[in-house]
């Protein structure tokens, strides 16, 4: 009897804390969602450690999603008006993590996803935004120039990395070491920490379209071993104690990112919203409509277990398929630790907006 009085107690709680929070049943009722054989429908019980995500931080990041102007293009795009219809419904930012959890559930439906040969793993890796010395002129150490998209007509898509910068094709912005410029550029934004100590952010503008060649592998290519191997660390350590080497080896990848100056210093992603730190990902934008929710699986590069509620605000040229993701671990050397060692495998779970929603036939 005690038992169940404290379990009767909890279903009062509850039905009270929902009424504090708008979980009005969605206007649209008709169900004509054509779902692809990717998806499938899946309950909240299913998705592993949902219930011990606070996913608060997840419905913070949802509500800059809901600020940004949305282009509902890929394969998978949610019904326009019933998406905007939850950005109308968001609870208040103190409401609680189960009323938040409560909210989700009642207004999304999750769907597992899987590869088109029938996988349900996917790769996830990490970026994040270096914070690196940069100069307003150029000088011995800052010897490659940070360029914005060009304004003098001269076009930049398809021309490769070395005739863009030998033939300046772009507005110089600020200068750093070629090997933080590269490191940069892998990460689509950044901090350029000026000689006054002034902090510039730099966000992604636009890319040449070219496509991205690896540097680890070309020093492999090459019969170079860097001490400590390939991985992110060992490789710009060693190029920066070899300088010509390093300029060489970082032109053979001809894949060029321009940048524009941020003000504020946030970092933004493709959807046009700040980034949040381990709630935002970057995913296939040729798949997904960026702003939805996303539910992952996976594990840390030290192993730890990450399962979390996440927002698609963000994508990247090598970031394709249906199960893959590149995590946002923020900003600084705690960010870049996280980040340059993640590549695990993992499950991923979409919520589509209930009840009535639309997924672009195949």
């Amino acid at each position: 009897m005690r038992k169940l009085s404290f379990k009767f107690l909890g279903v009062v709680f509850a039905v009270l804390t929902l009424a504090s929070c708008d979980l009005s049943t969605p206007t649209s009722s008709t169900d004509n969602a054509v779902v692809p054989s990717n998806f499938k429908r899946v309950s909240y019980s299913q998705l592993p450690g949902w219930r011990d995500d606070d996913v608060r931080y997840a419905l913070q990041a949802f509500r800059n999603s809901c600020r940004a102007k949305i282009q509902y293009v890929g394969r998978v795009i949610p019904d326009k008006e019933l998406f905007a219809e939850k950005c109308r419904m968001l609870p208040s930012a103190s409401a609680d993590v189960a009323t938040v959890r409560a909210w989700f559930e009642s207004h999304f439906q999750p769907y597992q996803i899987f590869n088109d040969n029938g996988g349900d793993r996917g790769t996830y890796t990490g970026y994040y935004s270096p914070v690196i010395p940069g100069c307003r002129t150029k000088t011995a150490q800052c010897n490659e120039p940070l360029m914005g998209i060009p304004t003098d007509g001269r076009g930049y898509k398809g021309v490769p990395k070395k005739d863009i910068v030998e033939k300046q094709i772009g507005r110089v912005l600020y200068w750093a070491n070629v090997v933080d410029v590269q490191n940069i550029q892998i990460q689509g934004s950044g901090v350029l920490r000026l000689e006054d100590g002034t902090n510039v952010k730099l966000n992604f503008a636009a890319v040449n379209d070219m496509p991205f060649k690896s540097i680890g592998e070309e020093l492999r290519r090459r019969g170079i071993r860097p001490a400590g191997g390939y991985s992110a660390d060992a490789v710009w350590t060693h190029l920066k104690q070899n300088p010509s080497l390093a300029r060489d080896v970082i032109y053979t990848n001809p894949r060029y990112v321009y940048f524009y100056e941020s003000k504020p210093a946030d970092v933004i992603g493709k959807l046009g919203t700040p980034l949040s730190k381990i709630r935002s990902v970057a995913m296939d934008d040729d798949l997904y409509t960026l702003g939805l929710p996303v539910y992952i699986n996976t594990n840390l590069s030290d192993g730890r277990p990450f399962r979390r509620l996440m927002i698609a605000q963000d994508t990247g040229s090598a970031i394709r398929g249906w199960i893959r993701a590149d995590i946002f671990f923020g900003s600084g050397d705690e960010a870049y630790k996280l980040a340059q060692g993640q590549h695990a495998q993992g499950q991923m779970f979409i919520l589509m907006p209930k009840v009535y929603s639309y997924v672009k036939p195949e």
